[in-house]
């Protein structure tokens, strides 16, 4: 299995304009005070100096001490309640977040990876918040410049301009969680130093304001197909016998594979270039590094290639659209029959200690894993065989390949491969029982 590097690097380096800032409001000195005869700080000053706190946040990590707490936290507080201040606060948390917000997506990151960073990461005010800052950032720009997965995750996202725009965010945004101006501004500090500490990733989709129309076809699944992909899979996921799960399983993959291996003939009859794409999953702890090893078996069955990075929990999958469709769909469900299956496992009634053990079931999810690559593969295999014209179908298939494999290493070209360790023999032989418990006959009829 592909990995990236697990370590998460902070995102550049405090500057010295953000240390003053940073100073000014520890020290409340005259050129950062709001006493009277003095200079109240600007926007701008404001801006840095939640920046900087937000950039020392994310150095101390959780060992430190609460954003709430911080001292430009306490000394933006006491600007606050001065009222010709409040305005200068509010743009300035408006103008740290823009600035930072930009600069994560710059680096790769898509709203839908942000928030499941912060989901798992920080608190539900701190989630709304960057949710908001993000539907900001969107606003400026025309539907039509905009790609349309940031549309479709922003849509999902629910990241909207709920507030009025008569008024700066901020205080609205405290308000309707009946936040304190301390309390608001330590959230906006917590937001802020999880998307410094963000590592850079692949640019995978353009950014709003660079989209354009694709001039190329862009394939998905067909609607129809798509239709009864879901219906298989959703009565594999809700059937308490696991055989029957995964016969269901595998006749969706079946059906996926027959409409794949179709589709590609038509493209190359009509000379049609579906250039690849990519797409991330999230996977959900514990045994993460066994539920990727599922999601890249299901990418390998469907012509894709996919990388995990172990330090977040996602993997990136590299294919054409309508083949990333279909590793999408099946490994969601999969993730969640293979679960079904281990927690079953050690729940029957020969169950021992062992079986409810974290060796046992990773090893288990690794085992499920295994096998069902071995199934699915063996399934592509008999659909090729079984087309109409399978001598002139596998120089095809060589050809697509070599485009998906061309992308991955452009976009991947350091990526580096690991194994995973097994420590319970018990739990590998149950995974691979489960796993071979399925009926992949690929001879049978799939319009019944």
């Amino acid at each position: 299995m592909k990995v990236t590097r697990g370590s998460a690097a902070v995102m550049g380096k405090p500057n010295r304009k953000h240390r003053a800032a940073k100073q000014r409001a520890r020290q409340g000195s005259s050129d950062f005070g709001s006493t009277s005869g003095e200079r109240s700080p600007t926007a701008e000053e404001i801006a840095d100096a939640i920046m900087a706190a937000a950039m020392e946040s994310a150095q101390r990590g959780s060992r430190g001490k609460s954003a709430a707490s911080d001292p430009v936290v306490v000394f933006v507080t006491g600007l606050a309640g001065d009222s010709p201040l409040v305005g200068e606060v509010e743009r300035g948390v408006h103008s740290a977040a823009r600035h930072i917000i930009t600069r994560v997506f710059q680096n790769g990151w898509l709203p839908a990876d942000i928030h499941q960073a912060a989901r798992r990461r920080v608190d539900d005010f701190a989630v709304g918040f960057l949710t908001d800052v993000m539907a900001t950032y969107a606003q400026p720009f025309t539907t039509a410049t905009i790609d349309e997965t940031w549309l479709v995750q922003l849509r999902e996202l629910q990241a909207t301009t709920w507030w009025s725009e008569s008024a700066p965010h901020f205080g609205q945004w405290a308000a309707k969680h009946m936040l304190t101006t301390g309390e608001a501004l330590g959230t906006v500090i917590e937001a802020l130093a999880l998307l410094i500490v963000l590592p850079k990733l692949e640019l995978i989709r353009p950014l709003p304001g660079t989209a354009r129309p694709r001039t190329e076809v862009q394939h998905h699944v067909d609607e129809k197909v798509l239709g009864r992909v879901r219906g298989l899979l959703a009565k594999a996921e809700s059937t308490s016998f696991p055989e029957e799960a995964e016969a269901l399983s595998a006749k969706a993959q079946e059906l996926m594979t027959k409409y794949a291996l179709d589709r590609v003939l038509v493209d190359a009859d009509a000379s049609v270039v579906d250039l690849p794409g990519a797409r991330r999953i999230w996977l959900d702890t514990p045994y993460t590094d066994a539920k990727a090893l599922l999601i890249d078996v299901v990418a390998k069955a469907n012509r894709c290639r996919a990388i995990f990075a172990s330090a977040w929990g996602f993997m990136t999958i590299v294919g054409d659209e309508a083949d990333l469709d279909a590793v999408e769909l099946l490994s969601t469900s999969l993730l969640v029959q293979a679960t079904r299956a281990m927690i079953a496992n050690g729940n029957k009634d020969s169950r021992t200690e062992e079986t409810r053990s974290r060796t046992f079931r990773k090893s288990f999810l690794v085992a499920y894993a295994t096998r069902i690559g071995e199934r699915l593969e063996a399934a592509t295999a008999a659909g090729i065989a079984e087309s109409a014209e399978p001598e002139r179908l596998l120089p095809v298939l060589a050809s697509h390949q070599v485009a998906v494999d061309a992308a991955f290493d452009t976009l991947f070209p350091q990526a580096r491969n690991r194994g995973i360790s097994i420590r319970s023999a018990a739990g590998w032989d149950a995974g691979r029982a489960a796993a071979d418990r399925a009926r992949l006959d690929t001879r049978r009829s799939l319009d019944k």
